[in-house]
């Protein structure tokens, strides 16, 4: 597991089209409050006609946002770049010159055997270009992965893939959407992802390959308004957790504050992790009740749950 809470931060995703203005005003003015991440994407949110367009306005928006933060600091999120192809990675971090120490990385979509050699050579070769890292995110939501009789293959083919750079790696993403609808699925508000097995066996699998040595983020959220939105958003962002995934991709402001909510670590979690991290290992029992005498503690069996639970109360907070 990874072992810096740089890896857990990343948090609410909220995801904006590269070519949306309005963002450089909004970020001035911390419209979107101070706990989030931004997703610029590039791909899927612009028509192919308007890329240079898009790629154009990513660069002013960046440039006008990294000049005023210098001038008067305001909250910066992590900002990404979902791009749509390997070269745009090493073109856009050259055009963006200075603005570029604003950009934490890059989104890679249609993470696939296809791509990922191209991917991973455009991150090696930008993070020799600039003197900071530039971290990268892709997701997983090819067709590829469908395909019973090659999904565990292709999972385990990536994941020696990024072995080559596994210390940019983010983020392992999920495509719920993407997934969904190569089957024509689509959730309700009142309805979890978890339940649609075709799709949540393809979450476990990943989980499983993946889930010891990356953070894996959870599918995005459709709903922003209505009725039971929020209510079904906390209740498969609980289901998240279970399974194994640390924070969410959002498409609107209203949806932030909820993940930031549903991620916080109880009072109960945070004392036995931190009891369980100050054990001492050499003692002759290693396994006791927990604070509250409700459950078990056992140092060998809970260590890693402990180190991620304090990861995320230092990104979410602790709640009562």
């Amino acid at each position: 597991m990874k072992n810096n809470v740089l890896y857990y931060s990343v948090g609410p995703l909220l995801y904006c089209p590269a070519n949306r203005i309005s963002i450089t005003d909004s970020l001035i003015k911390e419209r979107f409050g101070n706990r989030f991440s931004l997703a610029l994407c590039l791909e899927d949110t612009i028509n192919d006609d308007h890329v240079e367009e898009a790629e154009q306005i990513l660069i002013s928006s960046l440039s006008q946002i990294f000049i005023q933060h210098e001038q008067k600091p305001f909250y910066l999120p992590k900002i990404f770049i979902r791009v749509r192809n390997p070269q745009q990675i090493q073109r856009l971090t050259k055009a963006l010159g200075q603005s570029i120490k604003i950009v934490t990385g890059f989104i890679v979509p249609k993470f696939s055997p296809d791509n990922a050699q191209s991917y991973i050579e455009q991150m090696i070769i930008v993070n020799e270009l600039v003197a900071k890292k530039l971290y990268m995110m892709p997701i997983y939501e090819s067709p590829s992965i469908i395909d019973l009789r090659n999904r565990i293959d292709i999972l385990y083919l990536l994941r020696d893939s990024l072995a080559r750079i596994e210390d940019l790696i983010l983020n392992i993403r999920i495509g719920g959407n993407d997934l969904c609808h190569m089957f024509g699925f689509r959730r309700h508000a009142n309805e979890s992802i978890h339940s649609i097995r075709p799709v949540s066996d393809i979450f476990s699998d990943i989980i499983t390959v993946y889930g010891m040595d990356y953070v894996i983020s959870g599918p995005v959220w459709e709903y922003y308004a209505g009725d039971s939105w929020k209510e079904g958003m906390i209740q498969e962002i609980r289901e998240d957790r279970l399974c194994g995934f640390i924070g969410k991709t959002v498409i609107h402001p209203s949806q932030i504050p909820v993940v930031n909510r549903a991620y916080q670590v109880s009072r109960n979690d945070y004392l036995d992790a931190r009891a369980i991290l100050n054990w001492n290992a050499d003692s002759a029992s290693l396994v006791a009740g927990s604070k509250t005498r409700e459950r078990m503690n056992e140092y060998k069996t809970h260590l890693n749950w402990a180190k991620k639970t304090v990861y995320l109360s230092e990104v979410f907070g602790i709640t009562e």
